[in-house]
């Protein structure tokens, strides 16, 4: 399960809102118990891709950063978000094909439908499996 604490449901939706057309990505900190990943804390990246109207690339030196910068905090990167801007409410064949970091999740935001879709995926290494989101205020 992927549990989205606060303010991060609306902190992914305004990035994703504002980056339109092209695909917003960023990384989510908080806390793993068990089964459970709590993101607790948005960090946003910018989306360095060749061609970000299609798909995203976070810069590796940032993506270490916030990593680094979160274990400082006794926090952990639980996983990382990124946005379809008018495309599938699933992950796309080029987010397989780019996933690297299995057991981390994978949150989707789709701009496509009315309201927004926000799903969860954990990658295995060789695909990705849903997980039940749960958002709290």
């Amino acid at each position: 399960m992927l549990v989205l604490a606060g303010g991060v449901y609306d902190d992914v939706l305004a990035h994703a809102r504002e980056d339109a057309p092209r695909e917003a990505c960023g990384i989510l900190v908080g806390a793993l118990d068990g089964d459970t990943a709590t993101a607790s804390v948005v960090h946003r990246a910018r989306n360095v891709a060749d061609a970000p109207h299609v798909t995203y690339e976070m810069d590796p030196t940032e993506q270490l950063r916030v990593f680094e910068t979160a274990a400082d905090h006794d926090r952990e990167v639980v996983g990382f978000y990124h946005s379809h801007p008018a495309g599938p409410p699933s992950m796309s064949d080029r987010d397989r094909d780019e996933a690297a970091w299995p057991g981390y999740r994978y949150l989707l935001v789709s701009l496509a439908g009315r309201p927004p879709f926000l799903g969860a995926w954990t990658w295995t290494g060789s695909e990705f499996e849903r997980e039940t989101v749960a958002v709290q205020n």
